[in-house]
């Protein structure tokens, strides 16, 4: 383990314990140096590095503070690297969202107020039964948004937010390449829906399950019958 390394072990000990909380203002760089005994080059690299995964905030001339430390400030930063993603490591995305989605959505069957479910009937109406691409991946996006809410779990639905929206492209180019995709899609949404409002978790788990593994297996496909650059 590197010096900046124990640097930022230091730190994140140093906020597990309660020493520093949502809010607090770290002590001065030279105070805080000697105290945790390192070089202030090494604590300065480990600051800048807490700051880019947004658990510490810099602000110029006032000092460093632990930011609110809430789990969809804290995904932004896992969010930013999915971005960067190759078209084929987009696979592992689906892989991730089929392993949580289900669970959030498991779990929404309980704990989702019955008006919540209720909206999302009127959710998948209000497109109609001829969307277009861009209306039905945004009412896809919407859909899974509020499921992960209605989880009750709020590091989970930031999860699901995050891995959820960069996979976008993907669900844009599912819609206009395969045919069937709305009708298919729509049909699944509202087969979970009616699970939700059966409170029927285990069914509804299931339905989010077929539903995301569609859209992997037809993301292999079209990756493997690609042709090479």
């Amino acid at each position: 383990m590197s010096v900046t390394d124990d640097a930022i072990e230091a730190i994140k000990q140093m906020i597990v314990d309660g020493e520093l909380r949502p809010g607090d203002r770290l002590p001065r760089e030279v105070e805080l140096a000697a105290r945790l005994g390192l070089s202030r080059n090494s604590l300065r690299e480990a600051v800048r590095a807490l700051a880019l995964v947004r658990v510490l905030d810099v602000r110029q001339g006032d000092g460093t503070y632990v930011t609110s430390l809430e789990p969809s400030l804290l995904l932004d930063a896992m969010g930013f690297m999915v971005d960067f993603h190759r078209d084929d490591s987009v696979l592992q995305v689906f892989e991730v969202r089929r392993i949580i989605e289900p669970a959030a959505t498991a779990l929404a069957a309980t704990a989702m107020p019955d008006e919540d479910i209720e909206g999302l009937a009127v959710l998948l109406d209000s497109i109609g039964d001829d969307p277009s691409v861009e209306e039905l991946v945004d009412n896809d996006l919407e859909f899974h948004r509020r499921i992960a809410v209605g989880s009750g779990n709020a590091v989970l639905s930031s999860l699901v937010e995050s891995f959820s929206g960069r996979t976008q492209r993907a669900r844009t180019w599912r819609g206009i390449t395969e045919e069937g995709v709305p009708e298919r899609t729509l049909a699944e949404h509202r087969a979970i829906q009616q699970a939700l409002a059966a409170r029927e978790a285990e069914v509804a788990r299931a339905w989010a399950t077929v539903h995301i593994a569609g859209v992997e297996q037809w993301l292999r496909r079209a990756l493997v019958d690609q042709p090479p650059a």
